[in-house]
């Protein structure tokens, strides 16, 4: 008998006899892939699980692929006795994530175990519909920062080349968030058409006082002349904005944060933070910059900010750099100019599992609820396939606890969580959208964004529909414009976009496009050569361009066509269908009862659509997703009738 088929059968005397004489079997796998000490969980037998635990050589560290651990395959059994040894006596976390992010409290929900979810709900002191989940900002929101006014809260995120700049979030109880507006709306105040992806608006702050809501920024320009770095600042009575045109200040660094204080205010800014006083409007630079901290580990020390509290500056950093050793740390002074002693738990939130969903935590600001509830809103990434960060850098939230010496510590110094109990606030949860029609009734819905300022007459409106006018530049040239994208938000997505093909010239193009930048996309398009239409897939990754085989269609022209693609991690799978019935239009393909779906093309690996993607220029952003068109020299405006997207 194999340890698999006495774990299998229960048979606690020949799992013993087995180890005894064969102790390395225990880290054998079964046919699945699961370590047979996972695999013994799963079974549910808690007298051979405790043996394994306690006289076998398994380790407590052992994960599967999947980088599930032992309460994992627990929580699958049922079995409430051994989920509370684990948990008890070995220390198994119920709120562990693997590289998806589920737990144990997770497949127990789901699973329907509802003896277990009691034990569990005791053991966590919440039941899992009072938990929320991190990231709580997913996809391309990067670099947090928070403010409260009342019982609101706002948030803020960087940007970089894409317009509106900014995005300015609002939320009631800190899980749930909507974006209200942006800090620069006004396409002649952006100043990004020159700029190359990745550039334009890093880390900005929004702050509070006397009525008037603060937002700073850096504003990067690219590689060339002797000014790299700029920091802007705007503000407006209104959260939403509208906000004043940008004051430039023309101090040198990035990530600034504005601090208030009895009427005066501060700009800080890296390296490790450096101080200046503001105007009273704080729209100019009135003393020269100091420095006050350099940090605790002394490797790329950014994103300043200051709290003061019971008599104390406290001092957040970034440091480390924003891959793997991302982290915060802190320090205080008692006086705001003086000298600051780093705290002796830093730092205070770093990701220390390399196997972990979460990875890269850092650049945080704290904010404090009204019931006196402290936490920590910070960035993070989520990696899959060979370490490709595909949504981007994202937003996580976790508690803050104050040390009886006086020190904020975040998640009790134990890293990102992935399952965490609701702040103390009423549940404010934003309304989905209709997806399946008319989201452009309305205008153009808050989630969309353009790389760079559109064309004055890009996007209007006509009976519910988009019209949108192509571009002359092709999608690989900074002077492209009018792609219409918004954010992927989840690895597994499904996004369509159902448009009436124009009347094409020669080399005129339209469709569907998964986008990071100018410098790697791929669209899936209609066009148009030598009289012949055709639809076509094309990747361009550097300066390479893929072009996969096309499919010609017949008098397409007037045809209500829909464009698809069905993301599953770095797979992407394009589809089209004809919408309506076309057979008084010319076209050869008519519309199916059912809306059935044409296969086009099934691309196993997008890995260019991210950060670790290619080395080329600045890589700071996330993949997108959205509709395009290109013109050339010709006039060419597509009426887009919808754009569904769902994960």
């Amino acid at each position: 008998m194999t340890l698999q088929q006495a774990i299998e059968t229960e048979n606690l005397a020949e799992v013993t006899r087995i180890l005894v004489e064969n102790p390395p079997c225990i880290d054998d796998k079964n046919e699945e892939g699961i370590p047979l000490c996972l695999y013994a969980a799963k079974v549910g037998n808690f007298e051979i699980v405790k043996y394994i635990v306690e006289y076998s050589r398994a380790s407590m560290n052992t994960v599967d692929d999947n980088n599930r651990n032992i309460l994992h395959y627990g929580a699958m059994s049922g079995n409430v006795k051994l989920n509370r040894y684990l948990v008890e006596k070995v220390g198994m976390s119920i709120a562990s994530g693997d590289r998806n992010l589920v737990t144990p409290y997770q497949i127990a929900y789901e699973m329907g175990h509802k003896e277990l979810l009691a034990y569990y709900q005791e053991a966590v002191g919440a039941a899992y519909e009072d938990m929320y989940h991190n990231p709580i900002r997913t996809g391309m929101f990067p670099d947090p920062s928070i403010v409260r006014v009342g019982e609101d809260y706002y948030m803020v995120n960087s940007s970089f080349i894409f317009f509106p700049c900014i995005p300015v979030s609002h939320s009631k109880d800190l899980i749930h968030w909507e974006i209200i507006g942006h800090a620069i709306t006004n396409p002649k105040w952006a100043n990004l058409d020159e700029l190359e992806g990745g550039r334009g608006y890093w880390a900005p702050d929004i702050s509070y006082d006397d009525g008037t809501f603060y937002i700073t920024a850096t504003y990067r320009l690219n590689d060339t002349g002797t000014v790299y770095r700029r920091q802007i600042v705007v503000s407006s009575d209104k959260p939403e904005g509208p906000y004043s045109e940008p004051a430039y200040i023309e101090e040198d660094g990035i990530d600034p944060s504005i601090f208030h204080e009895d009427g005066r205010h501060y700009m800080l800014l890296n390296r490790g933070a450096r101080i200046f006083e503001l105007s009273s409007d704080c729209k100019k630079q009135i003393s020269e910059a100091s420095l006050l901290y350099y940090g605790d580990q002394k490797r790329a020390p950014e994103g300043p900010h200051i709290l003061k509290k019971d008599g104390y500056y406290y001092l957040f950093l970034a440091e480390g750099g924003t891959g793997p050793g991302h982290r915060i740390s802190v320090a205080r002074s008692r006086e705001l100019m003086g000298n600051y002693e780093p705290c002796p738990y830093n730092p205070i939130m770093r990701q220390m599992d390399e196997k972990a969903g979460i990875q890269r935590c850092g650049h945080g600001k704290p904010v404090c609820t009204q019931n006196g509830q402290w936490y920590m809103v910070y960035l993070c990434g989520r990696m899959i396939g060979e370490g490709y960060s595909i949504l981007g850098r994202e937003t996580a939230l976790d508690p803050i606890t104050w040390t009886a010496d006086g020190w904020p510590i975040v998640n009790n110094l134990d890293g990102p969580s992935v399952l965490q109990i609701k702040p103390e606030l009423p549940e404010n949860i934003i309304s989905a959208k209709e997806v399946q029609k008319g989201i452009f009734v309305d205008g153009l819905p808050k989630e969309f964004i353009t790389p760079r300022p559109p064309e004055e007459d890009a996007i209007s409106f006509e009976n519910g529909c988009l019209v949108l006018k192509g571009s002359k530049a092709p999608l690989s040239s900074v002077d492209s414009r009018n792609i219409l994208v918004r954010r992927q938000t989840a690895f597994c997505f499904e996004a369509e976009s159902d448009f009436i093909v124009p009347d094409l010239k020669d080399g005129q193009e339209t469709g569907l496009t998964c986008y990071y930048d100018e410098n790697t996309w791929v669209c899936f398009y209609v066009s148009k050569k030598e009289e012949e239409y055709f639809l076509q897939i094309r990747e361009h990754i550097g300066a390479e361009d893929i072009y996969h085989e096309r499919k010609v269609i017949e008098n397409p022209v007037g045809c209500n066509y829909c464009f698809g693609v069905h993301a599953e991690y770095l797979q992407r799978n394009f589809y089209y269908r004809v919408l309506d019935d076309v057979q008084n239009k010319g076209c050869v393909i008519k519309a199916d009862e059912d809306n059935q779906n044409f296969e086009m093309q099934t691309l196993d690996n997008v890995y260019y659509l991210c950060d670790e993607g290619i080395r080329m220029g600045k890589r700071f952003t996330g993949a997108m997703v959205g509709i395009y068109g290109y013109g050339r020299e010709n006039p060419l405006y597509v009426t887009f009738t919808d754009f569904r997207y769902r994960e």
